[in-house]
């Protein structure tokens, strides 16, 4: 079963790849797409005038093995 997560926060510029804090915010997990997308929508539009801040959604299937680090 997958699960979901909402990724993000505020970050040093809006390259979007340093956060601003030490480390980005992970909230979740979520069972469905649609209840990560609910809360993303919620963080998404609270900040919707900060240029530095970003959520996104990730995706994780517990089956899978994990990533390559190679």
């Amino acid at each position: 079963m997958q699960r979901y997560w909402v990724v993000g926060g505020e970050y040093r510029d809006t390259k979007f790849t340093k956060p601003l804090h030490g480390a980005e915010e992970w909230i979740g997990p979520f069972d469905s797409y649609q209840d990560a997308k609910a809360e993303w929508s919620r963080r998404a539009w609270r900040t919707v005038d900060d240029a530095h801040t970003r959520y996104r959604i990730e995706s994780q299937d517990p089956d899978a093995p994990p990533p390559c680090t190679d």
